[in-house]
């Protein structure tokens, strides 16, 4: 065996061992940390939701109260989704849903809404958007220079039949909803978004506080 083979075998042995040592301590990382990502992803989701639907509204474990959903066009959702059941004393309380206005001015707007047992809005989030900063942004209460009354708030206590179904608008097509002025598409999409969420989880209550089947 001449010396270029034996150099040749020497090295890919080393590297084999290397990449055998190397998969071994990412498996042993990755087993030792999977339960505190998986904790911490489970505390991000929570913080959200507490954002459209405070934790002092409901005492079953929120996270494992869910009913799953296929796509769902009239939420604007093309993949599947979770609805997360909120119930006190084990009566329903709130629907937290996952929805999409496909209409922004720069595309996609996620969102997540919360709908009481009684129909109305309880709290409105955008999740995910790509609007003009300094403009289409103020639908984000985090970016909306109005603190005390953000633009987004003003869904709440709307239900699907108040105002009218037909009023689930901007003021500039006959609606209810304020919108500002060089930024009309953002408000549309979201309002327009948000009272198709409401009406479906109106019309589907009793189905999705029924108890999940999994």
């Amino acid at each position: 065996m001449n010396n270029a083979l034996k150099m040749s075998l020497r090295t890919s042995g080393m590297l084999l061992v290397f990449t055998l040592a190397f998969t071994g301590f990412m498996a042993v990382v990755f087993d030792a940390t999977k339960s505190e990502i998986a904790a911490s992803a489970q505390a991000e989701k929570l913080k959200l939701i507490s954002e459209v639907l405070p934790h002092e509204h409901y005492d079953n474990v929120l996270l494992e109260d869910f009913t799953a959903l296929p796509p769902t066009p009239e939420l604007g959702l093309a993949s599947e989704s979770r609805v997360y059941r909120a119930r006190r004393g084990g009566q329903p309380v709130a629907l937290v849903l996952e929805a999409a206005a496909p209409d922004g001015y720069s595309g996609r707007i996620g969102l997540l809404v919360a709908v009481g047992a009684d129909g109305k809005v309880m709290g409105v989030r955008v999740t995910e958007h790509k609007e003009t900063p300094g403009l289409g942004d103020y639908i984000d209460p985090k970016k909306d220079k109005n603190k005390t009354r953000p633009w987004i708030t003003q869904f709440n206590d709307h239900g699907a039949d108040t105002p009218p179904g037909a009023a689930w608008r901007v003021k500039k097509d006959g609606g209810e909803f304020d919108y500002m002025t060089g930024a009309t598409i953002s408000a549309r999409a979201v309002t327009e978004a948000v009272g198709r969420a409401v009406k479906f989880a109106d019309r589907e209550r009793d189905a999705l506080f029924a108890p999940a089947q999994r």
